[in-house]
Formats: structure tokens, C-alpha cells, sequence
């Protein structure tokens, strides 16, 4: 049997439309954080039996992540992916859709990432006769918390295995592209997101008498002038960085000089080198600094998400399919990459794949916030876009590959 299946998802997509609105309004108004995403999961995982997929494994790995498998006819499989947690963050939006939690808002748009791939698995359920692999559907928690597992914990708990993941595909909305267009970019695409702590230990005295101290405070202000010259005098300028100090704590009162100062910061890099080098010309500078002051400094480097690097087979398949699918003037080949990281990268890791971004943005509806807004919100006519070419992709996928 034939089945024009560009035709009949972009049918299927506009059909549930209205379907895929709710559950991204739902999963906005009762956000969860990472780690804590129970009742999204509980969501998920009700759906997806609704919907008729064919396995659906709840607390993958110990977490809360959710994950479908859709089966063909063939062994080839391909996996889809998206985040559900939320910010510690108040909204303010105003929409009568806002978070009812306080505290808590889907700043980032991971409640329409999970939204879509709900409506992506309706729609391949619908197509599952059509089918010629499998399709898994990965639900995962604790994007925005380095340290509570994620995409890591995940590929470690097997995620990619049983069956075997050939490649895997996923998208984030993007407030700096028009609502319904979609781009991506072969290679590097975002940069690894990796913190550091900073502890200056040097002797407290009375700031009358600052020569019977060692002034922590000073040596923490040297510190940080050097550290803001490793990118500009130790990076190769085509080879993009970043390094940022976002918080520092020390002192007691005005008329102390305190023994002690914290510091702490974010590096970013596109290169695997460059990420494993930044780290010993942070601590040789932070090492060189206290010795000629007579202080001592404790070092903490703890390596986040890898850079996310699109597979050059799978971003070339995405981009061919996303213009048969929307046609040439909604899809971008992106000139740059971005200095934000996303641990996609950890699927990248270990299987072919591809990161898109979906553009949300409407200057008619007042739709303009950057991500991580307190008014952030996104043109839901992008959200079965994004469905149908997560479901697309993968159809496609095992077609070409069976």
C-alpha cells in the first residue's frame, strides 16, 4: 500500500492542532522543576497509551523520564526527543494560560517541546501500518540542571539501546526566528556549558591595618582581571569562547578585611580541545595570582554539557526533508553558531544526529521575548510546524534506512 506521507501528516498535524495547543497550555500552567517532573510524566505517559504506542516505560532510569516506543516493520529505529522541566522563575506574562505555580515558569519552552513530540506520536501512531521502523520517544527531565542526570543519565541508563538508536533528532523553539520557520546548521551548532568555583584564602584583619592581612577581596579582584584575559590572550580569536564570572561573595562589614572570598563562573567553547585546556589556564592563572600575594585558593571545575555538533549525513537528510515538508522559504541553514549550551549533545555523543530550532516569533501578536523571559510565551500556530516535522523526520528515516 502507498502513502503519501508528506501529504498526510501535514493533514494530521493540522487536524490536532488544537490537541497539541492544550497540552503545551496544561504542561505551562503546572511547570515543574528538574528533577521534580512526576506530574508531567504522569501526563506523558497517559497520553502516550491513549494514543496506542506500543511500549511505554515510566521512571526510565531511575528518573522521571518517559520513553514510547512506536514499532514498524523493520529492526532500523530512530529516536525523537524532548525536555520537560521547567525554571525557578515567576511569571509575568499575564496569559490565562500562565504558570500556576509560584515560582516556577516554562521560560524556555520546554513544555511545547513535549507538546509536539506528543503530537509527532499521535501522528506516527495513526501512519504505524505505514511504518517501516521503529520510532522512540524520549520524555527526558533535568535539561537545565547539570546535576541531576538529564540526557547523561539517560544514555547511561541504556536509553539509546534496546532497540539500537540509528539516529536521533530534536527541536527548541527559537524566539529569533518568524513563527513556522526552522533552521539548523551542519557541525557545530551550540557550545558546551561547563561552571567553576573560585575560593580565595587569605588572613583576616581590621581594615585599618590591611599589612597585618592578606586582603582576600584583592587578591579576588586580581583574580578575575586575569581570568578575563585567557579568552582574549590564550584562545585563538576563531576559535569562540566564553568565560564569565557570575558571582562573587565575600566580607563581613565595612571595616573588615575578610579571610575569605567565592567566586564562581560559566565557560563556554564550541571545541572539545579548547573545553579540556581552559580549565588548567584558569587554575595556572588563579595559581599565579594568590602565590605572589601569599594567599592559598581552593579549585572546583565541573564539566557540564558537551557542545552539540550536528551530524553532517543526518543535518543534510533534516534540512532536505524540512523543505519538501514546509517548502524553501521556511527553512534556514543558520550562517553561526550559539554560545548556549544544550545536552542534546549527549546523544550526539554517541549516535548520528541533528539539533533544529523552531522559530516562535510574532511581532503582530507582541510574541518577541527572548527565552529565560518572566514574559516569555511562543506563537502556538508554530506548534504543529514542529510536529509534523519531528514526525516527518522520523518517517522518513526508517524509509530511506530499512
Amino acid at each position: 500500500m502507498h502513502l503519501n506521507a508528506k501529504e498526510e501528516i501535514k493533514k494530521l498535524s493540522k487536524q490536532i492542532k488544537d490537541e497539541i495547543v492544550s497540552f503545551r497550555r496544561h504542561i505551562h500552567m503546572y511547570p515543574e522543576l528538574s528533577g521534580e517532573e512526576k506530574e508531567t510524566a504522569k501526563f506523558v505517559a497517559q497520553k502516550l497509551k491513549e494514543f496506542g504506542v506500543n511500549e511505554v516505560i515510566e521512571n526510565f532510569g531511575g528518573t522521571t523520564a518517559v520513553v514510547g516506543l512506536i514499532k514498524g516493520r523493520h529492526n532500523i529505529t530512530v529516536a525523537l526527543r524532548a525536555d520537560m522541566d521547567a525554571l525557578p522563575m515567576l511569571e509575568k506574562s499575564g496569559k490565562e494560560y500562565a504558570s500556576r505555580i509560584s515560582g516556577v515558569m516554562h521560560s524556555c519552552g520546554h513544555d511545547a517541546h513535549t507538546a509536539m513530540l506528543l503530537g509527532a506520536a499521535k501522528i506516527l501512531v495513526q501512519l504505524k501500518e505505514y511504518l517501516q521502523g521503529n520510532v522512540k520517544l524520549i520524555f527526558q527531565p533535568c535539561e537545565e540542571r547539570h546535576d541531576c542526570g538529564g540526557a547523561k543519565k539517560l544514555v547511561e541508563a541504556g536509553v539509546l539501546q534496546n532497540p539500537d538508536v540509528s539516529a536521533i533528532f530534536g527541536l527548541h523553539v527559537f524566539p529569533e526566528l518568524p513563527a513556522g520557520v526552522v533552521g539548523t546548521k551542519i557541525g557545530h551548532f551550540m557550545a558546551s556549558s561547563d561552571v567553576f568555583t573560585i575560593k580565595i584564602k587569605g588572613k583576616g584583619s581590621h581594615a585599618s591595618r590591611p599589612h597585618q592581612g592578606v586582603d582576600s577581596i584583592l587578591v579576588g579582584a586580581q583574580v578575575i582581571n586575569a581570568l578575563h584575559h585567557i579568552v582574549s590572550r590564550k584562545v585563538d580569536p576563531l576559535h569562540p569562547a566564553v568565560l564569565t564570572i557570575g558571582r562573587i561573595n565575600g566580607g563581613y562589614a565595612d571595616n573588615i578585611i575578610p579571610d575569605e572570598v567565592e567566586m564562581g563562573g560559566t565557560v563556554r567553547t564550541l571545541s572539545l580541545e579548547l573545553r579540556d585546556q581552559i580549565p588548567k589556564w584558569i587554575e595556572h592563572a588563579v595559581w599565579g595570582v594568590t602565590l605572589s600575594y601569599g594567599a592559598a585558593y581552593e579549585f572546583d571545575y565541573r564539566q557540564g554539557t558537551p557542545p552539540v555538533i550536528n551530524d553532517e549525513k543526518t543535518t543534510k537528510f533534516a534540512l532536505g526533508m524540512m523543505r519538501d515538508l514546509l517548502g524553501e522559504d521556511k527553512v534556514v541553514e543558520l550562517p553561526n553558531p550559539t554560545m548556549g549550551g544544550e545536552d542534546f549533545s549527549e546523544y550526539l555523543m554517541k549516535v548520528p544526529g541533528t539539533f533544529i530550532r523552531l522559530g516562535i516569533r510574532n511581532e503582530e501578536k507582541g510574541i518577541t521575548a527572548p527565552l529565560h523571559s518572566p514574559v516569555f510565551d511562543i506563537d502556538e500556530d508554530a506548534l504543529p510546524v514542529g510536529a509534523s516535522v519531528l514526525s516527518y523526520l522520523a518517517y522518513k528515516w526508517v524509509e530511506e534506512h530499512s
